[in-house]
């Protein structure tokens, strides 16, 4: 086959020109519109108001079956879009407000719907938009190996999105944030994402660099979407601390389900850049830091470092 080249599979590379203007999308034909969030149809939870099939037209054009728990009325419109619509990610304080696309594997010459093209797993979308159309800004999407569905006790334990690094802070160079900008985090530490049939939200437990060469890491992330079992669960959690910027305090446990953002960091060494975040459980709240259960570990180096405080002030006076 001839292929495009990728540096290394399931990794997007770095964007070092700036582009202008944010990509959006709009369900028209006219690509060059700029719509904001709101001009896409919101998403609503699945209720029985919302369980519908799929559009004839469109179950008989992708041969595609929907899950009977059905589809939000923002993704049935995406899917006339594109079929590999697989949710929409919006984060706090960044301009990351995107579809997501699902990275459809090993694609041949003789699939029409890919460009009649050949590519590798997790690179179409490198240099692709939401219309299947060249953009070197490409789109965010999902590793080929992740199922985020309807059913969630299907769904991966681990959620790997890949996107650029865009310098003006389009696809995922606004991440850069987390990382310059310590205290930027503390005031944006929620990852909003929806699937074609529910609303989740996330709380970033850990930023971090790592190597995005296969045979120069151990910790070969974008190959742990299944973390079924504990010992490679906390195996992934470990990496992540080893390796992060600073401690967030984020509690993380066995059946925790995660989700990662991966962009480039450096080409020199073939780095990437990782936010990773938990889902929130029962009782915490998106937007209400306090509400977010936090390591006891974290919690008495808060309370010993307000004592410090205290006792420093106290010597002042």
């Amino acid at each position: 086959m001839n292929k495009p080249v990728k540096i290394i599979s399931a990794c997007a590379a770095c964007a070092a020109a700036v582009g202008l203007g944010i990509y959006a999308v709009v369900i028209s034909k006219d690509k060059k519109a700029v719509p904001i969030y709101s001009d896409v149809v919101e998403t609503t939870a699945p209720t029985e108001a919302t369980t519908m099939a799929l559009p004839d037209d469109l179950a008989d054009k992708y041969g595609y079956v929907p899950s009977q728990l059905g589809m939000t009325d923002r993704a049935k419109s995406l899917m006339h879009v594109n079929k590999d619509v697989v949710g929409w990610i919006k984060v706090d304080g960044l301009q990351i407000d995107y579809p997501i696309v699902m990275d459809p594997g090993d694609i041949s010459s003789d699939i029409a719907f890919y460009g009649g093209k050949d590519y590798d797993s997790n690179s179409f979308y490198l240099d692709n938009d939401l219309y299947r159309q060249y953009d070197e800004r490409g789109s965010l999407f999902l590793d080929y190996r992740d199922t985020f569905g309807a059913v969630e006790s299907e769904q991966s334990e681990n959620q790997v999105i890949y996107g650029h690094a865009w310098w003006n802070g389009e696809m995922l160079g606004c991440t850069r944030e987390y990382r310059l900008n310590p205290d930027f985090y503390w005031k944006n530490p929620f990852i909003h994402v929806s699937s074609n049939y529910k609303d989740y939200d996330y709380v970033i437990f850990a930023v971090l660099v790592t190597s995005g060469t296969y045979d120069a890491t151990d910790f070969r992330y974008w190959t742990m979407e299944d973390l079924s079992s504990e010992e490679d669960f906390n195996f992934y959690i470990d990496k992540c601390k080893s390796r992060w910027l600073y401690d967030t305090g984020v509690d993380v446990k066995y059946g925790d389900k995660l989700i990662t953002l991966s962009t480039c960091y450096s080409d020199v060494d073939n780095s990437r850049f990782l936010v990773v975040g938990r889902r929130l459980r029962d009782g915490e709240v998106a937007g209400d830091t306090n509400s977010i259960k936090r390591t006891e570990s974290w919690l008495q180096a808060q309370k010993a470092k307000e004592a410090e405080k205290a006792a420093e002030e106290q010597a002042q006076q």
